[in-house]
């Protein structure tokens, strides 16, 4: 029986939301979902194109396919969850005035507009694409971001691996530094209502009075110290915290029952050093075999490809700040550690785009710069870890340079928020520029 009160909507659904989420032609349960004819069109251009994309949209294609065993596509199809998916054919040649009649972007508004006018039932149009959703609101088209992936915030700041709290009871802190550990639940339920919340998995706290303070992290019901550098061996690296928040990342980094580590942070916080310097002390210990660096390659002026050399030559652009780090860290000047540790295959570097079919075992893999991924991109990049191994997520979301992603719905921001509750994964973020005094202050005044 259909809902009186919730009557049905037309969802358009643009090109870059069926790249972005291939199972997104499923999300409007209830509603009508229409594919213009020239959205079919645009995703045939993507389907060579290597990683992710390609594979969206050859997915979308080969799901359509199906479905004309099912039906008229054009007449509409009735799939699972009272939905309908058809495509339309007509409605693309009225494009307002001011806008380029060629543009595929723009049919799909005259389309958009058409409808909006005509039909009875409410027109959404679904995009990725903010200039997009622009300029459907200036034409009175209602449209909207595809929101699945969007990160809901309990409150005013994303989730930072951390709390600090004001102790009144010193004894808290006293039974705390004198045993170690608590799993006591009064203790704990305490500490909860002066949070105003209940504690995350592998979040660090922080608990100060006037006198004294205790830093802390939780886990699987229990409040433990947290380690000092002291009680950390990395080994010949000679890697020191600088500050609180550093050292909550280094706790992350160390501990080998966390196989899933993000940690994000303004430039100069220190992000890729700290994660360099605890990945070449594993490898130095036994720990682990390789060091596997990955990061979604968005260009500035020229693509990958079109760089010269294979593809290690390719990727030594985006490796300068490893190298800069191993010059820092190791002392390591000419890079004769590096290069060597390249040569043996101990550092590998493995663009995002080939990572599909690939197991990571005994590895430490560091997939820089995970702001710019989507998190369909970091689930195959974190579905690929076998046994034995770890993965840190490394990023800004503040400096995001993907088109169709924001500080809400990148994979790093949502791998953060959805991971929080999993004793198998820690984040931390970062806060003080450690780089330089002016790198520091350029950060937050410019």
């Amino acid at each position: 029986m259909k809902n009186i009160k919730n009557p049905r909507k037309l969802f358009i659904l643009d090109t870059s939301v069926l790249l972005y989420d291939k199972k997104s032609i499923h999300s409007f349960p209830g509603n009508d979902v229409l594919l213009p004819l020239v959205v079919l069109d645009e995703l045939d251009r993507f389907k060579e194109k290597k990683g992710l994309v390609g594979e969206n949209a050859r997915f979308i294609n080969r799901y359509l396919d199906n479905l004309r065993g099912q039906g008229n596509l054009h007449s509409g199809i009735e799939i699972e969850n009272d939905q309908t998916i058809r495509v339309a054919l007509n409605g693309f040649k009225k494009v307002p005035v001011g806008l380029d009649s060629s543009l595929a972007d723009n049919q799909i508004i005259s389309l958009a507009l058409h409808l909006t006018q005509e039909s009875k039932n409410q027109v959404v149009m679904v995009t990725k694409d903010i200039n997009f959703r622009v300029k459907c609101d200036s034409l009175g088209i209602k449209s909207e971001d595809y929101m699945k992936d969007k990160v809901l915030l309990e409150g005013s700041e994303f989730y930072k691996g951390y709390i600090d709290l004001h102790v009144d009871d010193t004894n808290i802190i006293d039974d705390l530094y004198e045993s170690g550990s608590t799993d006591d639940e009064a203790v704990i339920g305490t500490l909860c209502e002066t949070a105003g919340r209940r504690f995350y998995e592998n979040e660090f706290i922080c608990l100060k009075n006037d006198q004294q303070s205790f830093l802390g992290r939780y886990s699987k019901g229990f409040i433990k110290k947290a380690m000092k550098m002291d009680d950390m061996d990395f080994g010949l690296v000679g890697v020191r915290d600088r500050n609180r928040e550093q050292l909550y990342a280094l706790n992350l980094l160390y501990d080998d029952s966390i196989p899933l580590v993000s940690i994000t942070g303004l430039a100069g916080t220190g992000k890729t050093y700290l994660t360099l310097m605890a990945a070449v002390a594993g490898v130095y210990s036994g720990k682990y075999q390789r060091i596997v660096i990955t990061r979604n390659v968005q260009p500035v002026g020229r693509d990958i490809g079109y760089l010269p050399g294979d593809l290690n030559d390719k990727m030594l652009p985006w490796l300068s700040p490893i190298m800069d780090n191993f010059r820092q860290g190791l002392k390591d000047k000419d890079l004769t550690y590096f290069n060597a540790m390249r040569q043996k295959g101990v550092i590998e570097v493995a663009p995002l785009a080939f990572m599909r079919g690939r197991t990571f075992k005994d590895t430490f893999l560091i997939m820089d710069e995970s702001q710019n991924s989507t998190i369909h991109e970091l689930k195959t990049v974190i579905t690929r870890v076998g046994e034995n191994s770890k993965i840190v997520l490394l990023g800004d979301v503040d400096q995001i340079d993907t088109p169709y992603i924001d500080s809400l719905s990148n994979g790093l921001t949502i791998v953060g928020e959805k991971f929080k509750n999993e004793s198998i994964a820690g984040h931390v973020q970062l806060k003080k520029g450690e780089r330089s005094y002016l790198s520091s202050i350029a950060a937050k005044i410019i």
